[in-house]
């Protein structure tokens, strides 16, 4: 079991849409939440706190992602840019507990969820709407693994 107990959440942001996970309590297992398209108003954000208070969230996963040679481009600089934003969004508000924020190489995650819902039938049109949040569950799956 990951210590202390509780719910993580996990993003995997995009330049149109963010796909969000949440593990159980005793961090065993991931799954989807939703996707959230990307806004420039802030609203994408605002909806991400939203999920964290409502899945009463102990900390948050941001999936980085790196280059294969292990380089930071424009992608890393996206997902920081967009970590900070959220970070501050969350210890703003009045939820009375904090949920801080890491990263998780994401190297291969969207290829690895597109291949996944390919092989489950899942159409290439169809697919769109949910591979963010596969991986997501990618992401946050393979943090979870990480920290056994």
């Amino acid at each position: 079991m990951i210590s202390p107990r509780g719910r993580r959440l996990a993003i995997d942001v995009g330049s149109v849409r963010i796909g969000v996970a949440v593990c159980d309590p005793d961090g065993i297992l991931a799954t989807p939440v939703e996707t959230v398209r990307r806004a420039k108003d802030g609203s994408d954000i605002a909806r991400i706190v939203e999920i964290v208070d409502e899945y009463e969230v102990i900390g948050i996963v941001v999936g980085l992602p790196r280059t294969l040679a292990n380089t930071e481009g424009r992608a890393v600089k996206v997902a920081r840019g967009f970590a900070r934003a959220l970070d501050t969004q969350v210890r703003d508000r009045d939820a009375g507990r904090d949920a801080p924020i890491e990263f998780y190489d994401e190297r291969l995650t969207t290829v690895t969820a597109t291949t996944a819902l390919r092989a489950s039938g899942v159409k290439a049109k169809d697919a769109r709407a949910v591979v963010d949040q596969a991986a997501a569950v990618a992401i946050l799956q393979g943090w979870l693994d990480a920290h056994r």
